[in-house]
């Protein structure tokens, strides 16, 4: 096991055997369910917080029984990484299939429009070769239709869409259900990879699983939840010198999303330090590049103008992702606000890159390090984005103990002793 984090995180961390912060975790989480069913102005919300409230709170009480059998075997990180993946299915998979359900059964206000999108982009590559339109045919629509065209995904997110463009409308075709299928297989495979050396990382477990902002993201758009399940897997493969799957499971993510990049590079560095760069890189860099081959034949115009412009706030229409962080209130309040955050963004990946390249990770769990701070500054840069997005540096970072222990055991393999 690595050294106990300290300071007051890792005292309070540690605190009753780590079950008084389940409790802060767990009764948070069901007053944030809660006070999302009752005033949620998006009715997807309202509807996963009115299911998940109970989860959470039966998580809470359960975490009481534990607190008062400390000795038993309720009180073990086994029971407490249990139930973290019971909760997981209580407060994200089951609202989930319910509101697909409700979906499938006539509902239209049970999916964001994350979803609709997806699925427009799986039937659009069965139908035209490309998941995306072109500019000239998103002109064409009328300007209230234009927005929900718009498809800044990487051309891999289309096969999510593929169920519902081959069978129809049913409630396992929803593009939600093959989020979560992905996610819980991915994620499994990532924990079962890191338990000889760390049995129960119930952190880990928890950040990507139960925190609100994954639970909710997963049962009403959930596209980043396969996403960041790839890229943890990918760090999980990384550490136990898996390289030439790790690239593949970054490649895959970075093949369906943009925000999979950043993995990429700190993965790749990683390898070279290592020695394993020729296992890792053609995958890593290959799938993405594979998966842009068709859209760039059928029309390269129209892959440009939905992962690029529509982005960087050159499309037709401007993103709907806006959420009051520095980037966003600097592009929107102060005079060039747009090239001042978009210089403020690059000088902080440069900085990032620079001491990335000078003090190159050399464990998994410095590369997730790397990966949750960068991730976090770009994401509190950007002009347009999402509190949602959140969830990628919190899972990181959190994952950065159950990295570490992995990887110790073979370190001495590539590098020289470090002081």
């Amino acid at each position: 096991m690595t050294k106990p984090v300290g300071g007051l995180l890792g005292r309070i961390d540690r605190a009753a055997g780590g079950l008084a912060a389940d409790l802060g975790l767990y009764l948070i989480s069901a007053v944030f369910a809660l006070v999302t069913a009752l005033t949620s102005t998006l009715l997807p919300h309202r509807a996963w917080g009115s299911i998940a409230a109970w989860g959470y709170l039966a998580a809470t009480l359960l975490v009481l029984t534990q607190l008062l059998l400390r000795r038993g075997p309720l009180a073990t990180d086994r029971f407490r990484a249990g139930l973290a993946w019971l909760t997981w299915a209580a407060v994200a998979l089951l609202p989930l299939v319910i509101e697909a359900v409700q979906r499938a059964g006539g509902r239209t206000d049970r999916a964001q429009e994350e979803v609709l999108v997806v699925e427009a982009m799986g039937k659009s590559l069965l139908e035209h070769g490309t998941p995306y339109l072109s500019r000239a045919d998103i002109a064409a629509l009328p300007i209230d239709e234009q927005l929900m065209v718009y498809r800044p995904y990487q051309p891999g997110m289309a096969i999510f869409g593929l169920p519902r463009a081959l069978a129809g409308d049913h409630w396992w075709t929803d593009a939600r259900i093959w989020f979560a299928i992905t996610a819980v297989a991915t994620l499994s495979i990532a924990v079962a990879i890191l338990r000889p050396s760390y049995p129960f990382p119930v952190r880990a477990i928890q950040a990507a699983t139960v925190l609100p902002v994954t639970a909710l993201t997963l049962a009403t758009g959930g596209d980043d939840i396969p996403v960041l399940t790839l890229c943890l897997l990918a760090l999980a493969l990384a550490a136990t010198d898996r390289f030439g799957w790790a690239g593949v499971a970054a490649g895959v993510a970075a093949a369906a999303k943009l925000f999979a990049f950043p993995v990429v590079a700190v993965l790749a560095v990683l390898a070279l330090v290592a020695g394993r760069g020729c296992r890792m890189l053609p995958f890593a860099v290959g799938l993405p590049v594979l998966a842009l081959v068709p859209p760039l034949l059928v029309n390269a115009d129209s892959l440009v103008e939905n992962v690029l412009r529509f982005p960087l706030g050159h499309g037709l229409v401007t993103s709907p992702a806006q959420s009051p962080f520095p980037g966003y209130l600097i592009a929107q309040n102060l005079p060039g606000g747009r090239i001042l955050a978009a210089a403020l963004l690059v000088g902080a990946a440069l900085a990032i890159g620079w001491r990335l390249l000078r003090r190159p990770p050399r464990d998994a769990g410095t590369a997730a390090l790397f990966c949750g701070w960068g991730l976090l500054a770009a994401i509190l840069l950007m002009p347009t984005t999402r509190f949602g997005y959140l969830l990628y540096p919190v899972a990181f970072l959190l994952w950065i103990p159950a990295l570490r222990p992995a990887v110790a055991q073979q370190t001495h393999r590539f590098f020289r002793p470090t002081a």
